[in-house]
């Protein structure tokens, strides 16, 4: 069998790239939480209001 050659191109990586994508994510992170925390909190007022 014949081997391939594997080759790495390394880029050079800058803060400013890694903070601008993290804080895009942790953005989203709690955009999500937030409507997680709202749904939870609708599904139990409705629950209190027509189980109760």
């Amino acid at each position: 069998m014949a081997e391939e050659a594997t080759t790495y191109e390394m880029v050079e990586v800058k803060a400013e790239d890694l903070m601008a994508e993290r804080q895009g994510l942790y953005g989203g992170f709690l955009r999500a939480t937030t409507w997680s925390i709202g749904v939870t909190v609708a599904i139990l007022v409705l629950m209190w209001i027509f189980l109760v």
